[in-house]
């Protein structure tokens, strides 16, 4: 649902207007918001337009009869975090105020805990505050507040927790500040958060999650300021950090259950000049699957990649950045290809999750356990296949290429932006040529585009003069069907993407490949000689998946650079 156009269509805003808008709007800003802010048009008349849209009421709140007695079973955090305001019950259902018509979620939430169904209106988010400050009182929005509905603990700890007794550590455990901390890690992975950040600014603290790859920043009470200090020390008691250490960098880990689910969280603290900042990476063991059937694999591409880790010996690598899904990939290969008569090691730093039926090891580089050190000890344990984290010396690229010199097979992962850049990338490391030809059977370079929502996808026809130039428009119109936008539905939480799948550039290690990686040629050449052999890059590959239906050119253009530059 395109907000300008909503605007201009019910008249509330002029073609200048709306242009003017669209210049000024900021990545993942909603125009309407845009054109309000810059006084373009007014919150009444921009909500006015999508009741009009969407089929929903506006309503005068600030003369409106409320049933005050509605505020006691309410939720206070939808009040107060959603901007959310019970009016009346009306035919045994329940009126209630919104100022942003495409966020349902949290009224499916008031539904659910009032046991009613919920009739939404639309009013301006100021006579909302007013309300709320009528009602509620201006110091309604304190912590105690927002969380005075949470009867129930819903995170357990899987670890004892161990204080030094000192008062600020006292603080932290504080009843109130547990609850918040709980609530925090809670929502992140109701809302399938992969990172949560906590951040110190000059104006209080900032919490930011990061939901499919791209950061959303939550909305919370000013009066969390006064809780930072508090928050930061519970987290790190939770980790196992010397809470009193406010000048050093600090890794932990908490181990943890959410709604029965075992979450393994990794915490990293880094002083900041306002103060600590916490970064917590979220790992759902409950919700996680690996299956080489939901990377999103074109048919070709898997048929080829079967063949590949099927292989009796080699060397194959999985490239990109942090984050990029390499792990996933690798994991959903070894699983396969797991059977009662295939031993399978793997070294990992760290062991992110554990896989039934393979035998993995956590490195521990302070004890001499490095990548190199271990992959030497797992050829003593008669392996048929061995997953190698990370090459990231010499040495350990070096026992790599012995282990498959000596019939095993080895998955292992590099970071290089594409992947014919792997070849050379060892070669720099120190390996010989003739050793990396004779053993990379195959480099896959990877990276992670959101998925749309296939509720409330916008399908669109676009001009060809309005795509890059490098877009498949012959394959497109091949295809017969129509591109789509992201749009908005309670089902992706307004985000317009549920979930991510992986583009793929596989370069097998062809003849002409191997050839010019044994004369040590730059990765240009042999990036010319792949494409030549009918490779497919990052870039075509998510192209295919726009034309697909299942992402959109805006993040096709967000994650991956042009072959022609």
């Amino acid at each position: 649902m395109d907000a300008g156009q909503i605007l201009l269509k019910h008249g509330v805003l002029d073609a200048a207007s709306l242009a003017k808008a669209s210049e000024a709007q900021t990545n993942g800003a909603r125009l309407d918001h845009t054109a309000v802010d810059l006084g373009l048009v007014s919150e009444a008349d921009a909500l006015r337009a999508w009741g009009a849209e969407v089929g929903m009421d506006l309503v005068d709140l600030e003369s409106a009869e409320v049933d005050l007695s509605l505020l006691s079973e309410f939720p206070h955090k939808l009040i107060h975090r959603h901007g959310l305001f019970p009016v009346e019950r009306r035919n045994g259902s329940v009126v209630v105020a919104t100022s942003d018509p495409l966020n349902l979620y949290p009224l499916d939430e008031a539904g659910a805990a009032l046991g009613l169904t919920i009739e939404p209106v639309l009013a301006p988010s100021d006579a909302i505050a007013k309300r709320v400050k009528l009602h509620l009182g201006v110091g309604s929005e304190t912590i105690e507040g927002l969380l005075a509905q949470r009867e129930e603990e819903e995170i357990e700890l899987l670890e004892e927790i161990v204080t030094d007794g000192s008062e600020i550590s006292e603080e932290a455990q504080e009843a109130s500040v547990v609850r918040l901390v709980n609530e925090i890690l809670i929502e992140a992975v109701d809302l399938r958060a992969s990172d949560v950040h906590i951040e110190s600014q000059p104006s209080g603290v900032k919490i930011r999650y990061r939901i499919d790859g791209m950061l959303h920043q939550q909305p919370t009470p000013q009066e969390i300021n006064r809780f930072q200090a508090a928050i930061i020390s519970r987290l790190k008691i939770m980790a196992r950090l010397n809470i009193a250490e406010k000048r050093l960098p600090q890794d932990g880990r908490i181990k943890l259950k959410v709604h029965g689910r075992e979450v393994d969280v990794r915490v990293s603290v880094i002083p900041m000049l306002h103060g600590e900042g916490i970064v917590m990476r979220l790992l759902d063991k409950g919700s996680m699957e690996f299956s080489l059937e939901k990377l999103g694999m074109n048919p070709d591409l898997r048929t080829r990649f079967d063949d590949l880790i099927r292989l009796p010996h080699g060397i194959v690598l999985v490239t990109g950045p942090t984050g990029s899904g390499k792990t996933t990939s690798l994991y959903s290969a070894l699983l396969d290809i797991k059977s009662e008569d295939t031993k399978i090691i793997t070294t990992e730093d760290p062991v992110e999750y554990q896989l039934e039926g393979i035998n993995q090891i956590q490195v521990h580089g302070k004890i001499g356990l490095t990548f190199a050190a271990s992959l030497r000890a797992i050829l003593r344990h008669d392996p048929d296949v061995v997953l190698v984290g990370e090459i990231r010396d010499h040495e350990t690229a070096e026992n790599a290429i012995q282990a498959a010199l000596t019939g095993h097979l080895v998955f292992s992962t590099l970071h290089t932006n594409d992947a014919p850049s792997a070849y050379t990338r060892l070669v720099d490391m120190g390996i010989e040529p003739f050793l990396v030809a004779s053993t990379i059977e195959a480099v896959m370079a990877q990276r992670l585009v959101r998925r749309l929502c296939s509720n409330c996808r916008v399908p669109y026809e676009p001009r060809q003069e309005d795509l890059p130039k490098d877009f498949p428009w012959e394959e497109y119109q091949a295809a017969g069907m129509p591109i789509y936008h992201h749009g908005s539905c309670r089902s992706c939480r307004n985000l317009g993407f549920a979930g991510r799948q992986g583009i793929f550039e596989l370069c097998p290690t062809t003849d002409s490949v191997r050839q010019l990686a044994h004369d040590r040629a730059s990765s240009w050449e042999i990036r010319q000689a792949a494409l030549s052999d009918g490779m497919r890059t990052l870039r075509q590959d998510a192209w295919l998946k726009v034309i697909d239906g299942t992402t959109t050119v805006e993040e096709v253009l967000r994650v991956t650079k042009s072959d022609r530059i």
